[in-house]
C-alpha cells in the first residue's frame, strides 16, 4: 500500500513537473521577433536591439529598424545605443571593486573623500556615506538639481554642481523616503575617480569595457557623436516623430552616460548573471560574490502594489531596482535620455536576461516586450501585454492634451481680451537662482523672452497666461517641457522674484523647475 503511495506521489510530481514546463514555453525567436516589430508599430518607435539570455547563452539577439529617421541607416548587433541609468550599475560595480580591494567601504563618509561636499544640513553632511550616495535616500526631492546638467547645453562645471548641492532644500528626512536622484551618483564618480587616482570614464573603461571586451561601448560623448554607427532619439511633437539633442552634459557620465550596442550589454548582463565571473570558463571576475550580494540587496525600501506579477516587496539596491515578480526574485533597471530609453531585467533564478534598447523615448514599448517575454517564462497566458501598456499611454497622453489645451484656449482668450494686461517692461530684468544661474527676462517686439545664462536649451518665448503667470514655450518643441513662470511683485508692481512648473503632467522629473526661486539681481 505504501510503495503504491508512493508511485502515485512520484508520478503526480512528474504530471506536475510537465504540466508547468508545457505552460512555461519560451517565445521562440520569431515570435520575439514579431513582438518587437509589433510593439515599434503601435508605439512609433524607429529602431530597436532586444537580446534574451538563458541558461548562460544567448538565446534571442535581434535588430529592428532604423537608427535614425534621418539617415534611415538600418540598426545592427554593433549599433551604439544609450543605455541611460542602466550606467548607473557600472557605478556602483566599479565601487564594488574599490571595496573588494581596501580602498572604501560602502559605509565610508564621502566627507572623507571629497572634504568640500556639503548638502544643506550639516549632520547631514556629517553622516553621508558612499551607500546613501547610489540609494535615492539622500532627503532631495525627485532630480533634484538635475536642471544643472539636463539638458545638455549646459556649462556648469562638475565643481560648480558639487557646491551647488548644499542649496537643494531637502523634501523628506534624511534615510526615511525613496527619491529618484541623478546628481549623487556623479558624486559617486568623483569618488571613484579620487580613490583610483583615474578619471571616471578612464576607469570604466579599463576595468569594465577592457576585459568584458565590450569594444563598443563609450562614455565620451564627442567619440560617441562621430561614431556613424549610432542612433539618434526621437520624441513626438504634434503627431509626428522629430529627432533630439544630447540630454546630459558630460560631467554627467555615471549618472547616465554609457552608449553600446546590445552585443556588449549582452556581455555585460551575463557577466551579472554570473555572479561577476567571466571568460571561456568563468575563471576571471569582476567584483567578489560579497560585493555582487550587497549589490543585490536591498537598501532603500519602496511603495509597491501587485502589478502584474503579485509582487509583495520593492525596493532599491545598489544600482538597480529589485522585487519579486511571481514568486521569482527580479533585478531590474531603466534609463531614459531625450528621445532614448532601454531596459535591463534579469531573473537570476531562472538564469534569464531580458535587454531591450530603443530609439524613441516610449518607456510602455520596452516593458510590454520585457513583459510579454517574461509570460511565456512564467506560464502566463492569454495578456496582451501591447494593448494594456499603449491603453495606459493613450490615457497619459489624453489627459495630457486636456491640459494643455486648457492652456492654450486660456492663453487664446487673453489674447483677444480687451481687459488691460501686464506691461512687460515690470517683468524684465535679470534673474537668480542660487544654483541654476541667471536668467534674463527680455522685452522682443512686445513679447517677453526667457533666456537661461548657462542652460542653453531653456529660451523660448513667454506668453501671458492668467494673473501674474506666463506660459513659457521652449524653442525647441522637442524638450516637451513647456513651463508656467509666476511673478511675484513688489509694492510698486514689479517683478522681484518668479517660480516655475511644467505645463503638462507627463514632463520629464529631470525638469525639476520646482525647485528653481529666482530673485531680481538688476
Amino acid at each position: 500500500m505504501r510503495t503504491f503511495s508512493a508511485k502515485i506521489l512520484i508520478l503526480s510530481i512528474v504530471l506536475l513537473f510537465l504540466n508547468f514546463s508545457a505552460k512555461a514555453q519560451a517565445l521562440s525567436g520569431s515570435q520575439i521577433d514579431s513582438l518587437v516589430e509589433k510593439t515599434m508599430k503601435t508605439f512609433d518607435v524607429p529602431g530597436m536591439a532586444v537580446a534574451v539570455l538563458k541558461d548562460g547563452k544567448i538565446y534571442h539577439k535581434n535588430t529592428y529598424g532604423v537608427r535614425s529617421l534621418k539617415t534611415n541607416a538600418a540598426v545592427n548587433e554593433n549599433t551604439l545605443f544609450g543605455v541611460a541609468s542602466n550606467t548607473k550599475a557600472f557605478t556602483t560595480a566599479a565601487l564594488g571593486q574599490l571595496i573588494d580591494k581596501g580602498k572604501l567601504t560602502w559605509d565610508t563618509k564621502v566627507t572623507d573623500v571629497i572634504p568640500e561636499f556639503q548638502l544643506s544640513d550639516f549632520y547631514v553632511t556629517r553622516e553621508f556615506t558612499v551607500r546613501d550616495l547610489v540609494t535615492h535616500r539622500s532627503g532631495l526631492g525627485l532630480g533634484a538639481g538635475d536642471l544643472m546638467i539636463f539638458p545638455a547645453n549646459n556649462t556648469t562645471t562638475k565643481a560648480e554642481m558639487i557646491h551647488n548641492l548644499r542649496y537643494l532644500k531637502p523634501v523628506s528626512s534624511f534615510r526615511s523616503k525613496f527619491d529618484y536622484d541623478n546628481l549623487l551618483y556623479i558624486v559617486a564618480g568623483e569618488v571613484i575617480a579620487r580613490v583610483s587616482g583615474k578619471d571616471y570614464d578612464d576607469y570604466i573603461s579599463e576595468n569594465f569595457f577592457k576585459p568584458l571586451k565590450m569594444e563598443r561601448s563609450f562614455l565620451s560623448i564627442p567619440k560617441i557623436k562621430a561614431d556613424d554607427n549610432r542612433i539618434d532619439g526621437h520624441a513626438p511633437v504634434n503627431g509626428k516623430l522629430e529627432l533630439t539633442g544630447d540630454t546630459f552634459t558630460q560631467i554627467a557620465t555615471p549618472a547616465g552616460g554609457i552608449f553600446a550596442s546590445i552585443n556588449d550589454m549582452s556581455t555585460w548582463v551575463q557577466a551579472q548573471l554570473n555572479d561577476g565571473k567571466y571568460g571561456e570558463k568563468l575563471q576571471d571576475s569582476l567584483f567578489s560574490s560579497k560585493v555582487h550580494n550587497e549589490m543585490w540587496t536591498p537598501q532603500t525600501i519602496l511603495r509597491s502594489g501587485k502589478g502584474p506579477y503579485n509582487t509583495h516587496f520593492s525596493a532599491y539596491g545598489l544600482g538597480w531596482f529589485l522585487s519579486d515578480v511571481n514568486g521569482y526574485f527580479q533585478v531590474t533597471h531603466t534609463g531614459g535620455l531625450n528621445g532614448i530609453v532601454s531596459q535591463v531585467t534579469l531573473i537570476p533564478e531562472m538564469d534569464l536576461g531580458i535587454i531591450v534598447l530603443t530609439n524613441q523615448q516610449s518607456g510602455s514599448a520596452f516593458t510590454a516586450i520585457t513583459n510579454s517575454i517574461k509570460d511565456a517564462y512564467f506560464g502566463i497566458k492569454g495578456e496582451d501585454r501591447i494593448k494594456q501598456y499603449n491603453d495606459r499611454r493613450l490615457a497619459g497622453e489624453k489627459e495630457e492634451e486636456r491640459i494643455v489645451s486648457e492652456v492654450e484656449k486660456s492663453i487664446e482668450a487673453q489674447l483677444k481680451s480687451k481687459a488691460p494686461k501686464p506691461n512687460p517692461i515690470d517683468y524684465t530684468g535679470t534673474y537668480k537662482d542660487v544654483w541654476f544661474g541667471n536668467v534674463a527676462i527680455s522685452n522682443q517686439n512686445g513679447s517677453l523672452y526667457f533666456k537661461s545664462e548657462k542652460s542653453k536649451d531653456l529660451a523660448g518665448t513667454m506668453t501671458f497666461y492668467k494673473g501674474t503667470t506666463y506660459a513659457v514655450r521652449w524653442n525647441d518643441a522637442s524638450l516637451k517641457a513647456d513651463a508656467f513662470v509666476t511673478f511675484s511683485l513688489d509694492t510698486e508692481g514689479k517683478a522681484n522674484g518668479f517660480t516655475m512648473s511644467p505645463i503638462s503632467p507627463l514632463t520629464d522629473f529631470s525638469y525639476d523647475f520646482q525647485d528653481l526661486e529666482f530673485g531680481r539681481v538688476e
